[in-house]
């Protein structure tokens, strides 16, 4: 690799002189342009059938998006026939405009006049190429040879879209593309397109789109941005002019080079749904749509079901969305590590005690509900999780809200668990570690009938409660127990001390309901210390919250004896 690299010419950046987009901040969404059915289609390896792209045009206008480029009527028939097909069924919205795409060229200019016939709101995107690689090897000439081809194509659509306005009313707007902008020398490209704003009669009032494209990114994307604010700050009548960018994923960062270039200056955004496109993609509308969402601003896209326009996508492009795609992939919103397990968790319980109206969870840079998520499980579990994870999972799946201090024993199990497995385990088999370590004990000890009486004496406020039952032990008759105390508990455990079941302490208890209606349950969880010093959790569940409490004193027991067996 070391040899071979002397054969590339490194990109040569431009000295930019107190430049300003570094300490802007983006505070507005862009007008978008999807390029999916041009960008898009041409770069599958089976294109959409006619069906498919106006299925793909239905979701593009149902998220909100009003630009949409249909396609190179010009030059395939299959293009012509969808434009056709949307202009003849009255297909497109009043608030949509489509974009065409021709080059600079008279013959396919006019065949794009015949194809956008009856449509209400058109670009008309007209593009030649001016690189200086372009120049050298493909058309071997030099600058004032492409501004030529430019110049004239841009008098023939404004001649020809005049008399469409004349003739039919049709808002029609222009789009001009300085064809491999990043290979551009910066100031040919600022005389082309002043040129070409001059011929199409640009000011205020008629503004001249001008879409610069890293059709082959080729620099860091802090090169490109110095590009778009040199641009900005040297074209005429910057004002008549809507700067647009279409960025290319060559080096794998269109998304950081469209938002520099809009920091630097630029108006709108081209790119494609998931970054579908040439080689490696265009530029990624939903990352940056929802980038910008989680910074507080409203991209003007609704995103809300990322999952339905990845079916959508997937289906009709026969492409398939990676699972770590931004936002949209199935594993984006996944944790298996414990140390991010822990830290979901304690963000979710944080939230909900504190009431804050903002999202602050870690490792979520935005709420997973937002985009249609939130049935999905955000924590799975493995062999690397831990016990925020197990926890999590028992909260959000079943409703038990574990205590802090079993987390870790219980984190334990569940890790034990994977390790023997070797794999990824579901929600269920982490009820049923949970049902084996804490419901369904088979101790020594069980209790056959109880009731609890409360008791007062004169001037008592603080009544005793009272405890009579039957407990077994090893499966042998029962014994009658009984026992005071200031509860239930209380009274419980003196009942048992009465049979030598002693030296417990008493730590920590809660409880909450799991199911909700008449037929709700209660949960508590015990922690105790055994007469050794360790921590004896237990767990009990039953219609009555004395039972239930009980039967946690019970199984925290039974586990100890079970452990010290």
């Amino acid at each position: 690799m070391k040899k071979g690299c002397n054969k590339y010419l490194p990109f040569e950046p431009i000295r930019l002189n107190n430049r300003q987009w570094p300490s802007r901040v983006i505070t507005q969404a862009p007008a978008w342009c999807s390029v999916d059915l041009r960008d898009g289609n041409q770069a599958l390896i089976n294109p959409m059938n006619l069906g498919e792209k106006l299925e793909m045009f239905k979701m593009l206008c149902d998220i909100g998006v009003k630009e949409i480029e249909v396609g190179f009527p010009s030059a395939s028939e299959t293009e012509y026939e969808i434009l056709r097909t949307l202009i003849e069924k009255n297909l497109i919205p009043d608030d949509v405009t489509i974009q065409v795409l021709v080059q600079a060229r008279e013959h396919l200019i006019r065949k794009t006049f015949e194809a956008i016939e009856g449509a209400k709101n058109v670009i008309f995107h007209f593009y030649n190429s001016t690189s200086t690689l372009q120049r050298k090897v493909v058309f071997k000439t030099d600058m004032q040879g492409v501004v030529d081809i430019a110049l004239e194509g841009s008098r023939l659509i404004k001649r020809l879209g005049d008399e469409v306005v004349k003739k039919t009313g049709m808002n029609i707007r222009y789009e001009y593309s300085p064809e491999s902008f990043m290979g551009t020398e910066p100031e040919n490209a600022v005389w082309i397109c002043s040129g070409v704003m001059k011929e199409l009669g640009a000011d205020c009032e008629h503004k001249v789109i001008l879409n610069l494209p890293s059709t082959v990114e080729n620099s860091t994307p802090n090169c490109f941005a110095d590009l778009i604010e040199y641009f900005c700050a040297n074209l005429p009548q910057r004002e008549a002019a809507i700067i647009s960018l279409h960025p290319h994923n060559d080096r794998g960062t269109a998304v950081a080079t469209a938002e520099l270039g809009m920091l630097a200056g630029a108006d709108r955004i081209e790119g494609t749904l998931f970054g579908n496109g040439e080689r490696t993609g265009n530029v990624d509308i939903i990352t940056l749509a929802l980038n910008l969402y989680t910074q507080g601003i409203d991209p003007g896209l609704d995103l809300s079901e990322i999952n339905k326009i990845k079916e959508v996508f997937e289906r009709t492009t026969k492409m398939t969305v990676p699972v770590r795609h931004p936002y949209a992939g199935d594993l984006v919103f996944t944790a298996f590590s414990g140390s991010h397990q822990d830290a979901i968790n304690k963000g979710e319980i944080y939230m909900k005690e504190s009431g804050t109206e903002f999202w602050e969870i870690p490792y979520l840079p935005i709420c997973p509900a937002d985009v249609g998520r939130e049935y999905e499980p955000v924590i799975r579990i493995n062999s690397q999780s831990g016990k925020g994870g197990a926890a999590f999972v028992m909260n959000n799946t079943f409703g038990y809200n574990l205590p802090k201090a079993m987390h870790p024993e219980f984190g334990r199990a569940v890790k034990s668990y994977c390790d023997k497995k070797g794999r990824e385990i579901t929600p269920d088999e982490v009820m049923d570690i949970f049902r084996s370590e804490y419901i369904d004990i088979k101790g020594p000890y069980s209790l056959v009938s109880h009731k609890f009486y409360e008791e007062s004496e004169l001037n008592d406020t603080s009544p005793k409660v009272r405890f009579e039952g039957s407990l077994r032990h090893n499966g042998n008759e029962p014994i009658k127990i009984y026992g005071k105390g200031n509860g239930p508990i209380d009274a419980f455990f003196n009942a048992i001390a009465t049979v030598g079941v002693s030296g417990y302490r008493f730590v920590n208890y809660s409880e909450h309901a799991i199911s909700i209606g008449s037929d709700a349950k209660a949960v508590s969880y015990i922690q105790l210390v055994s007469p050794e010093g360790k921590d004896a959790f237990g767990v009990g569940i039953s219609h009555n919250i004395n039972y239930a409490s009980i039967r946690g004193v019970l199984c925290a027991i039974n586990r100890c004896l079970q452990n010290r067996a």
